[in-house]
């Protein structure tokens, strides 16, 4: 079973001061990501899902030690990595990569298409000679659906979904096992957003990659996860295969959050569930549950202790005194 899991991360936590005054003494702190436990199995897509500002991006860059954790594990392929030296997460971040967000910000824009793809090549000392990278470069292309002569352009010359593509491409050239996309269609048009979608699929099988998969779209993550996770506040509230997840929530947020998902026929019955109040700040977060300020469920224990983990099936997870 040990096997089977590519990314072990356990009790993680990322915090970020807050200074104040006149020598910017630390007065507080912004609890990011607070004691999450995720498993991700080789070949697998796990969706992650939540509302704005839940840490779902500083999560998976945590992960990623792109950011520093503030305690916890993170153990990939059997190493724990939380704590090695940079010299040794080099070698990491051959097989562990990120698709970002923003297709326009990612990409330099006073380089070519070429001279960004060769970066990584250059970094990890892969295929050297003029030949051996070049062949590389017009693979990768191939890998993305894009033309040869993309090589030579430059990222200003190409839509948001090429762009995408490309960043697509940088992340695979080289040939990583893991990656986080982090909500990587939101930028983009709908009926591009299907496409990079499929395109992520396709290359998950051809490739042997794991994903996470960070998004807002619940449908997109319904359609791609083999799993999902729900954050709330900066906790995991629960986890499930997907397609039990979606046909049977068990903790409030999460019922609330798929009661927002638009159904095809309008005149069906639908039941939405309409959340009061605003999200709590992180920076002074409620005693006990979370959720329990806007939750039409809470009681008396929600409000003093914080529920630990309920397993309702061996798949299925969630931390709540009273499921729906």
């Amino acid at each position: 079973m040990s096997s089977e899991i590519l990314l072990d991360v356990q009790n993680l936590t990322k915090s970020f001061p807050i200074k104040g005054g006149l020598f910017g003494k630390r007065v507080g702190q912004v609890s990011a990501v607070n004691n999450v436990n995720l498993k991700i199995k080789r070949g697998e897509t796990l969706g992650l899902v939540g509302e704005s500002g839940c840490g779902k991006t500083t999560l998976g860059r945590s992960i990623l030690r792109l950011i520093e954790p503030t305690s916890g594990k993170i153990i990939f392929d059997g190493k724990d990595i939380t704590h090695i030296s940079s010299e040794e997460i080099r070698a990491y971040r051959r097989r562990m990569q990120i698709i970002f967000q923003d297709p326009y910000a990612s990409l330099n824009p006073r380089m070519t298409v070429s001279t960004i793809l060769s970066e990584p090549l250059e970094i990890h000392k892969l295929h050297e000679g003029k030949e051996a990278r070049t062949k590389r470069l017009y693979q990768l292309l191939d890998y993305v659906q894009l033309p040869k002569d993309a090589l030579n352009k430059y990222p200003h010359e190409f839509s948001g979904g090429q762009r995408q593509r490309i960043c697509i491409a940088r992340a695979l050239a080289v040939e990583p096992d893991f990656i986080v996309c982090d909500e990587p269609v939101s930028a983009l048009d709908v009926s591009v957003q299907a496409q990079v979608v499929n395109l992520l699929m396709d290359l998950q099988k051809e490739l042997k990659l794991t994903y996470l998969f960070i998004a807002h779209d619940l449908k997109v993550v319904e359609y791609i996860s083999s799993r999902v996770s729900v954050m709330y506040l900066g906790n995991v509230v629960e986890t499930a295969e997907s397609h039990e997840l979606y046909g049977h929530a068990k903790h409030p947020y999460t019922k609330a959050l798929f009661s927002a998902i638009p159904v095809p026929n309008p005149t069906k019955h639908h039941e939405r569930i309409i959340l009061e109040g605003d999200i709590p700040s992180p920076v002074n977060p409620p005693s006990g549950c979370h959720f329990h300020p806007r939750c039409w469920k809470a009681n008396q224990q929600c409000r003093e202790t914080y529920p630990s983990v309920t397993s309702f099936t061996k798949t299925h997870e969630f931390r709540c005194y009273n499921p729906v």
